[in-house]
Protein backbone atom coordinates (compact mmCIF):
# COMPACT_ATOMS: atom_id res chain seq x y z
CA UNK A 1 0.00 0.00 0.00
CA UNK A 2 1.40 3.46 -0.86
CA UNK A 3 2.34 5.99 1.76
CA UNK A 4 0.20 9.12 1.63
CA UNK A 5 1.14 12.50 3.11
CA UNK A 6 -0.55 13.27 6.42
CA UNK A 7 -1.01 16.96 5.68
CA UNK A 8 -0.52 19.53 2.97
CA UNK A 9 1.63 22.58 3.81
CA UNK A 10 0.16 26.05 3.25
CA UNK A 11 1.23 27.47 -0.09
CA UNK A 12 0.72 31.17 -0.81
CA UNK A 13 -0.38 31.99 -4.34
CA UNK A 14 2.19 34.38 -5.74
CA UNK A 15 2.27 34.03 -9.53
CA UNK A 16 -0.42 34.16 -12.20
CA UNK A 17 0.63 30.73 -13.50
CA UNK A 18 -0.22 28.86 -10.30
CA UNK A 19 -3.16 26.50 -10.54
CA UNK A 20 -6.19 26.41 -8.23
CA UNK A 21 -5.86 23.90 -5.42
CA UNK A 22 -8.87 21.61 -4.96
CA UNK A 23 -9.70 19.55 -1.88
CA UNK A 24 -11.85 16.50 -2.67
CA UNK A 25 -13.34 14.56 0.29
CA UNK A 26 -14.35 11.05 -0.80
CA UNK A 27 -17.90 11.05 0.58
CA UNK A 28 -19.53 7.97 2.09
CA UNK A 29 -17.23 4.98 1.41
CA UNK A 30 -20.23 2.65 1.03
CA UNK A 31 -21.68 4.79 -1.75
CA UNK A 32 -20.44 5.75 -5.20
CA UNK A 33 -18.39 8.73 -4.02
CA UNK A 34 -14.93 7.10 -4.14
CA UNK A 35 -15.81 5.47 -7.46
CA UNK A 36 -16.88 8.65 -9.25
CA UNK A 37 -13.89 10.55 -7.82
CA UNK A 38 -11.43 7.98 -9.16
CA UNK A 39 -13.26 7.80 -12.49
CA UNK A 40 -13.09 11.59 -12.75
CA UNK A 41 -9.36 11.56 -12.04
CA UNK A 42 -8.93 8.95 -14.77
CA UNK A 43 -11.08 10.84 -17.29
CA UNK A 44 -8.30 13.21 -18.35
CA UNK A 45 -5.02 14.77 -17.32
CA UNK A 46 -5.97 17.51 -14.86
CA UNK A 47 -2.43 18.49 -13.95
CA UNK A 48 -2.29 21.58 -16.18
CA UNK A 49 -5.53 22.93 -14.74
CA UNK A 50 -5.41 22.32 -11.01
CA UNK A 51 -3.73 20.64 -8.06
CA UNK A 52 -6.12 18.09 -6.56
CA UNK A 53 -5.88 16.43 -3.16
CA UNK A 54 -8.18 13.69 -1.89
CA UNK A 55 -9.32 13.55 1.74
CA UNK A 56 -10.15 10.06 3.01
CA UNK A 57 -8.59 6.72 3.82
CA UNK A 58 -5.86 5.13 1.75
CA UNK A 59 -7.46 1.74 2.36
CA UNK A 60 -10.75 2.95 0.87
CA UNK A 61 -8.98 4.37 -2.18
CA UNK A 62 -6.90 1.21 -2.63
CA UNK A 63 -9.88 -1.12 -2.32
CA UNK A 64 -12.08 0.95 -4.65
CA UNK A 65 -9.39 1.32 -7.29
CA UNK A 66 -8.51 -2.38 -7.21
CA UNK A 67 -12.20 -3.22 -7.63
CA UNK A 68 -12.55 -0.85 -10.58
CA UNK A 69 -9.41 -2.23 -12.24
CA UNK A 70 -10.79 -5.76 -12.00
CA UNK A 71 -14.05 -4.69 -13.60
CA UNK A 72 -12.58 -2.54 -16.37
CA UNK A 73 -9.15 -3.36 -17.72
CA UNK A 74 -9.36 -1.07 -20.75
CA UNK A 75 -9.33 2.19 -18.76
CA UNK A 76 -6.15 4.05 -17.80
CA UNK A 77 -6.77 4.20 -14.06
CA UNK A 78 -4.58 6.52 -11.99
CA UNK A 79 -1.71 4.85 -10.17
CA UNK A 80 -1.99 4.94 -6.41
CA UNK A 81 1.42 6.51 -6.01
CA UNK A 82 0.27 9.40 -8.23
CA UNK A 83 -2.78 10.14 -6.08
CA UNK A 84 -2.23 12.83 -3.47
CA UNK A 85 -4.31 12.01 -0.42
CA UNK A 86 -4.59 13.39 3.09
CA UNK A 87 -5.08 10.41 5.37
CA UNK A 88 -8.06 11.11 7.64
CA UNK A 89 -8.25 8.76 10.66
CA UNK A 90 -11.45 6.76 10.96
CA UNK A 91 -12.68 3.31 11.92
CA UNK A 92 -12.53 2.38 8.22
CA UNK A 93 -8.75 2.54 8.08
CA UNK A 94 -8.69 -1.12 7.00
CA UNK A 95 -11.45 -0.71 4.45
CA UNK A 96 -13.94 -2.74 6.49
CA UNK A 97 -17.20 -1.62 4.92
CA UNK A 98 -19.74 -3.11 2.54
CA UNK A 99 -20.71 -1.24 -0.61
CA UNK A 100 -24.36 -0.28 -0.59
CA UNK A 101 -24.69 -0.56 3.20
CA UNK A 102 -24.61 2.75 5.00
CA UNK A 103 -23.74 2.71 8.68
CA UNK A 104 -22.70 4.93 11.56
CA UNK A 105 -19.10 4.03 10.72
CA UNK A 106 -19.34 5.18 7.10
CA UNK A 107 -21.21 8.28 8.23
CA UNK A 108 -18.49 9.11 10.75
CA UNK A 109 -15.84 8.59 8.07
CA UNK A 110 -17.50 10.82 5.48
CA UNK A 111 -18.08 13.51 8.10
CA UNK A 112 -14.41 13.37 9.13
CA UNK A 113 -13.26 13.59 5.49
CA UNK A 114 -15.30 16.74 4.90
CA UNK A 115 -14.34 18.34 8.21
CA UNK A 116 -10.65 17.82 7.45
CA UNK A 117 -11.07 19.35 3.99
CA UNK A 118 -12.91 22.35 5.44
CA UNK A 119 -10.24 22.92 8.09
CA UNK A 120 -7.47 22.80 5.48
CA UNK A 121 -9.32 25.12 3.11
CA UNK A 122 -10.24 27.67 5.78
CA UNK A 123 -6.55 27.73 6.79
CA UNK A 124 -5.65 28.77 3.24
CA UNK A 125 -4.32 25.52 1.81
CA UNK A 126 -6.99 25.22 -0.91
CA UNK A 127 -9.13 27.52 -3.02
CA UNK A 128 -12.01 25.08 -3.56
CA UNK A 129 -13.70 21.99 -2.16
CA UNK A 130 -15.40 19.47 -4.46
CA UNK A 131 -17.54 17.23 -2.27
CA UNK A 132 -18.51 13.66 -3.11
CA UNK A 133 -21.98 12.52 -1.94
CA UNK A 134 -22.73 11.59 1.66
CA UNK A 135 -25.75 10.00 3.37
CA UNK A 136 -27.42 12.34 5.84
CA UNK A 137 -28.95 9.37 7.65
CA UNK A 138 -25.47 7.88 8.16
CA UNK A 139 -24.25 11.21 9.51
CA UNK A 140 -27.15 11.24 11.94
CA UNK A 141 -26.42 7.67 12.99
CA UNK A 142 -22.86 8.80 13.75
CA UNK A 143 -24.15 11.66 15.90
CA UNK A 144 -23.83 14.48 13.35
CA UNK A 145 -27.25 16.08 12.90
CA UNK A 146 -26.89 18.40 9.89
CA UNK A 147 -29.36 18.90 7.03
CA UNK A 148 -26.48 18.31 4.62
CA UNK A 149 -22.92 19.14 3.67
CA UNK A 150 -23.83 22.73 2.82
CA UNK A 151 -24.63 23.57 6.43
CA UNK A 152 -21.39 22.05 7.73
CA UNK A 153 -19.42 24.00 5.14
CA UNK A 154 -21.10 27.25 6.19
CA UNK A 155 -20.48 26.49 9.85
CA UNK A 156 -16.82 25.69 9.21
CA UNK A 157 -16.41 28.93 7.27
CA UNK A 158 -18.29 30.89 9.99
CA UNK A 159 -20.84 32.07 7.42
CA UNK A 160 -24.55 32.62 8.08
CA UNK A 161 -25.39 34.08 4.68
CA UNK A 162 -25.27 31.21 2.16
CA UNK A 163 -27.39 29.50 -0.46
CA UNK A 164 -27.53 26.40 -2.65
CA UNK A 165 -27.37 26.82 -6.41
CA UNK A 166 -27.12 24.45 -9.37
CA UNK A 167 -25.20 25.06 -12.58
CA UNK A 168 -25.18 23.03 -15.79
CA UNK A 169 -24.28 23.62 -19.44
CA UNK A 170 -26.49 22.14 -22.14
CA UNK A 171 -24.78 19.55 -24.36
CA UNK A 172 -27.29 20.45 -27.08
CA UNK A 173 -26.95 24.24 -27.27
CA UNK A 174 -24.20 25.24 -24.83
CA UNK A 175 -26.67 27.36 -22.84
CA UNK A 176 -25.80 27.66 -19.11
CA UNK A 177 -28.59 26.84 -16.65
CA UNK A 178 -28.22 28.49 -13.23
CA UNK A 179 -30.80 27.76 -10.55
CA UNK A 180 -30.81 28.92 -6.94
CA UNK A 181 -33.02 27.67 -4.11
CA UNK A 182 -34.47 30.06 -1.53
CA UNK A 183 -35.12 27.15 0.86
CA UNK A 184 -33.50 23.75 0.75
CA UNK A 185 -33.90 20.60 2.84
CA UNK A 186 -37.04 21.34 4.84
CA UNK A 187 -40.52 19.75 4.80
CA UNK A 188 -42.85 21.27 2.22
CA UNK A 189 -45.30 22.40 4.92
CA UNK A 190 -42.56 24.60 6.43
CA UNK A 191 -41.86 26.50 3.21
CA UNK A 192 -44.59 29.19 3.53
CA UNK A 193 -43.57 29.75 7.15
CA UNK A 194 -39.86 30.08 6.40
CA UNK A 195 -40.18 32.30 3.32
CA UNK A 196 -40.30 36.03 4.08
CA UNK A 197 -38.99 39.29 2.58
CA UNK A 198 -35.83 39.21 4.68
CA UNK A 199 -34.87 35.71 3.56
CA UNK A 200 -35.66 36.47 -0.07
CA UNK A 201 -33.54 39.63 0.04
CA UNK A 202 -30.64 37.67 1.50
CA UNK A 203 -30.85 35.03 -1.23
CA UNK A 204 -31.30 37.53 -4.06
CA UNK A 205 -28.32 39.58 -2.88
CA UNK A 206 -26.19 36.44 -2.87
CA UNK A 207 -27.35 35.45 -6.33
CA UNK A 208 -26.70 38.85 -7.88
CA UNK A 209 -23.28 39.09 -6.23
CA UNK A 210 -22.31 35.64 -7.50
CA UNK A 211 -23.54 36.33 -11.04
CA UNK A 212 -21.46 39.49 -11.12
CA UNK A 213 -18.30 38.32 -9.34
CA UNK A 214 -18.07 34.64 -10.28
CA UNK A 215 -19.80 34.54 -13.68
CA UNK A 216 -18.99 38.02 -14.96
CA UNK A 217 -22.60 39.08 -15.67
CA UNK A 218 -22.79 42.76 -14.72
CA UNK A 219 -26.50 43.25 -15.52
CA UNK A 220 -28.12 39.85 -15.01
CA UNK A 221 -31.64 38.82 -15.91
CA UNK A 222 -33.27 36.78 -13.14
CA UNK A 223 -36.64 35.00 -13.10
CA UNK A 224 -38.24 34.50 -9.68
CA UNK A 225 -40.82 31.79 -9.10
CA UNK A 226 -44.18 32.22 -7.48
CA UNK A 227 -45.09 30.03 -4.53
CA UNK A 228 -48.65 29.01 -5.36
CA UNK A 229 -50.18 27.57 -8.55
CA UNK A 230 -50.56 30.37 -11.13
CA UNK A 231 -48.64 32.56 -8.62
CA UNK A 232 -51.78 32.72 -6.49
CA UNK A 233 -54.05 33.92 -9.31
CA UNK A 234 -54.76 37.25 -7.66
CA UNK A 235 -55.14 35.68 -4.22
CA UNK A 236 -57.61 33.01 -5.27
CA UNK A 237 -55.06 30.18 -4.95
CA UNK A 238 -52.95 31.55 -2.11
CA UNK A 239 -52.18 34.95 -0.62
CA UNK A 240 -48.37 34.95 -0.37
CA UNK A 241 -47.81 36.64 -3.73
CA UNK A 242 -50.33 39.40 -3.05
CA UNK A 243 -49.47 39.92 0.59
CA UNK A 244 -45.70 40.23 0.36
CA UNK A 245 -43.95 38.66 -2.64
CA UNK A 246 -45.13 41.22 -5.22
CA UNK A 247 -44.36 44.25 -2.98
CA UNK A 248 -40.98 42.74 -2.10
CA UNK A 249 -40.13 42.24 -5.77
CA UNK A 250 -41.01 45.82 -6.63
CA UNK A 251 -38.75 47.02 -3.82
CA UNK A 252 -35.89 44.91 -5.19
CA UNK A 253 -36.34 46.45 -8.63
CA UNK A 254 -35.77 49.84 -7.00
CA UNK A 255 -32.68 48.53 -5.20
CA UNK A 256 -31.24 46.95 -8.37
CA UNK A 257 -32.17 49.19 -11.33
CA UNK A 258 -29.51 47.52 -13.53
CA UNK A 259 -30.85 44.01 -12.87
CA UNK A 260 -33.90 42.69 -14.74
CA UNK A 261 -36.11 40.92 -12.21
CA UNK A 262 -39.09 39.04 -13.65
CA UNK A 263 -41.80 37.42 -11.58
CA UNK A 264 -43.28 36.05 -9.58
CA UNK A 265 -43.58 33.65 -12.50
CA UNK A 266 -46.14 30.82 -12.19
CA UNK A 267 -44.14 27.70 -11.27
CA UNK A 268 -45.67 25.61 -14.05
CA UNK A 269 -44.48 28.01 -16.77
CA UNK A 270 -41.21 29.18 -15.20
CA UNK A 271 -39.28 26.34 -16.82
CA UNK A 272 -40.66 26.55 -20.37
CA UNK A 273 -37.97 28.92 -21.66
CA UNK A 274 -35.11 27.14 -19.87
CA UNK A 275 -36.28 23.85 -21.38
CA UNK A 276 -36.39 25.36 -24.86
CA UNK A 277 -32.95 26.92 -24.39
CA UNK A 278 -31.54 23.65 -23.06
CA UNK A 279 -32.86 21.43 -25.85
CA UNK A 280 -32.92 24.04 -28.63
CA UNK A 281 -36.57 23.42 -29.46
CA UNK A 282 -37.60 27.04 -30.18
CA UNK A 283 -36.09 29.88 -32.13
CA UNK A 284 -34.48 32.63 -30.04
CA UNK A 285 -34.97 30.49 -26.94
CA UNK A 286 -31.49 31.24 -25.62
CA UNK A 287 -31.88 34.98 -26.15
CA UNK A 288 -35.16 35.00 -24.21
CA UNK A 289 -33.96 32.77 -21.36
CA UNK A 290 -32.74 34.28 -18.10
CA UNK A 291 -29.24 34.25 -16.64
CA UNK A 292 -30.54 32.64 -13.44
CA UNK A 293 -33.71 31.27 -11.86
CA UNK A 294 -34.67 31.68 -8.21
CA UNK A 295 -36.89 28.82 -7.04
CA UNK A 296 -38.63 29.05 -3.68
CA UNK A 297 -38.27 25.48 -2.49
CA UNK A 298 -36.29 22.32 -3.15
CA UNK A 299 -38.41 20.34 -5.60
CA UNK A 300 -39.67 23.45 -7.41
CA UNK A 301 -36.11 24.01 -8.57
CA UNK A 302 -34.60 20.55 -8.64
CA UNK A 303 -37.22 18.55 -10.52
CA UNK A 304 -36.65 20.57 -13.72
CA UNK A 305 -32.88 20.71 -13.15
CA UNK A 306 -32.69 16.95 -12.84
CA UNK A 307 -34.96 16.42 -15.84
CA UNK A 308 -32.69 18.55 -18.01
CA UNK A 309 -29.28 17.93 -16.51
CA UNK A 310 -29.29 14.94 -14.18
CA UNK A 311 -25.88 13.67 -15.27
CA UNK A 312 -24.13 17.03 -15.57
CA UNK A 313 -25.63 19.49 -13.07
CA UNK A 314 -23.34 20.80 -10.36
CA UNK A 315 -24.32 21.89 -6.87
CA UNK A 316 -22.44 25.00 -5.74
CA UNK A 317 -22.71 26.89 -2.46
CA UNK A 318 -22.92 30.67 -2.73
CA UNK A 319 -21.65 32.94 0.05
CA UNK A 320 -18.60 30.95 1.16
CA UNK A 321 -15.08 32.46 1.26
CA UNK A 322 -13.97 29.58 -0.96
CA UNK A 323 -15.49 27.71 -3.90
CA UNK A 324 -17.60 24.64 -3.18
CA UNK A 325 -19.06 22.40 -5.86
CA UNK A 326 -20.56 18.92 -5.78
CA UNK A 327 -22.14 16.47 -8.23
CA UNK A 328 -25.91 16.70 -8.29
CA UNK A 329 -26.62 13.17 -7.15
CA UNK A 330 -26.54 11.14 -3.98
CA UNK A 331 -24.68 8.08 -2.74
CA UNK A 332 -26.63 5.68 -5.02
CA UNK A 333 -26.23 2.79 -2.60
CA UNK A 334 -28.26 0.60 -4.96
CA UNK A 335 -25.43 0.55 -7.53
CA UNK A 336 -22.44 1.09 -5.26
CA UNK A 337 -19.62 -1.40 -5.83
CA UNK A 338 -20.88 -2.39 -9.29
CA UNK A 339 -18.54 -0.11 -11.22
CA UNK A 340 -21.41 1.37 -13.24
CA UNK A 341 -21.68 4.82 -11.64
CA UNK A 342 -21.58 7.73 -14.09
CA UNK A 343 -18.84 10.24 -13.21
CA UNK A 344 -20.10 12.98 -15.57
CA UNK A 345 -21.47 15.14 -12.77
CA UNK A 346 -18.26 14.79 -10.73
CA UNK A 347 -16.20 15.80 -13.77
CA UNK A 348 -18.50 18.79 -14.28
CA UNK A 349 -18.15 19.69 -10.59
CA UNK A 350 -14.36 19.67 -10.88
CA UNK A 351 -14.50 21.72 -14.09
CA UNK A 352 -16.77 24.33 -12.50
CA UNK A 353 -14.65 24.51 -9.33
CA UNK A 354 -11.57 25.18 -11.44
CA UNK A 355 -13.39 27.80 -13.52
CA UNK A 356 -14.76 29.70 -10.52
CA UNK A 357 -11.52 29.41 -8.52
CA UNK A 358 -9.56 30.82 -11.43
CA UNK A 359 -11.93 33.79 -11.59
CA UNK A 360 -11.40 34.49 -7.88
CA UNK A 361 -7.65 34.06 -8.13
CA UNK A 362 -7.48 36.42 -11.09
CA UNK A 363 -9.57 38.99 -9.25
CA UNK A 364 -7.37 38.62 -6.16
CA UNK A 365 -4.23 39.22 -8.18
CA UNK A 366 -5.72 42.27 -9.89
CA UNK A 367 -6.81 43.68 -6.53
CA UNK A 368 -3.41 42.97 -5.01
Amino acid sequence: MPTFPESMPPNALTTPTQRPRLAIPLGDPAGIGPEVVLKALAAKDWSAQAEMTLFGNGAVVERTLAHLRNQSTDRAWPKLDSVTLVEVPSSLSEGDFAWGQESAATGAASFAYLQAAIDATVSGQFEAIVTAPIAKSAWKAAGHDYPGQTELLAEGANVQDFAMAFVARSPHTGWPLRTMLATTHIPLQWVPQVLNPGLMTQKLDLLIRSLRQDFGIAEPRIAIAGLNPHSGEGGQLGREEQDWLLPWLEAQRQRYPQVKLDGPTPPDTLWVRPGQAWFGTASRAIESAHDAYLALYHDQGLIPVKLMAFDRAVNTTLGLPFIRTSPDHGTAFDIAGQGVADSSSMIAAIDLAIELAQVRLKRGRSVG
